[in-house]
């Protein structure tokens, strides 16, 4: 598979290199466009009904003031991915003091188990190196068990920190991943 890692918008230039997937052509960007942003809280509404199992429709526009916020942080940048000129996920992360954290991660329901969210952390790796951060961290709802494996996959590995969600009222733990 080819993944060929374009910029839009503020970022570093991203070169061509292949990726272990599924799928047969993933590309990311790195955007701030309102429309790619419309898309990514459209995907993470569809993923969390689906994941919560709630039955009403979901829109993004619930969940663009929760993402319009980290965007709102210095650095924060929105990696997306797409195949065939269609978005199928993304990440929205922003550098620390000592590492780059990923507050958002998502895929399509219909691209699950593609490799997507894969890709996507190892562009977070990337853009993390690329900016001499040597560590990712992110917060995980404690029982997400696809989103946990996915992690535990990718080379996360869990803390003993935890907290409870301000919007969601739901446990988190912290991982980490040195990179």
């Amino acid at each position: 598979m080819s993944v060929r890692r374009s910029t839009t918008g503020a970022g570093a230039p991203w070169q061509d290199v292949g990726v272990n997937s599924l799928d047969d052509e993933l590309q990311l960007a790195m955007t701030l466009e309102p429309n790619a942003v419309s898309e990514a809280a459209l995907i993470w509404a569809r993923a969390t009904a689906l994941r919560d199992q709630r039955t009403e429709p979901p829109t993004g526009e619930e969940k663009m003031p929760g993402i319009q916020r980290r965007l709102n942080l210095e650095g924060s940048k929105l990696l997306l991915a797409s195949r065939d000129d269609t978005c199928v996920g993304f990440t929205l992360f922003a550098p620390r003091e000592e590492s780059l954290e990923i507050f958002y991660l998502a895929v399509a329901p219909d691209s699950w188990g593609s490799g997507v969210a894969s890709t996507l952390l190892v562009g977070a790796e990337d853009y993390a190196r690329s900016i001499g951060r040597a560590t990712l961290e992110l917060w995980v709802i404690n029982d997400n068990e696809r989103a946990l494996s996915v992690y535990a996959r990718s080379g996360f590995v869990g803390t003993e920190q935890v907290k409870r969600d301000e919007s969601s009222g739901q446990i988190e733990r912290r991982l980490l991943k040195q990179i």
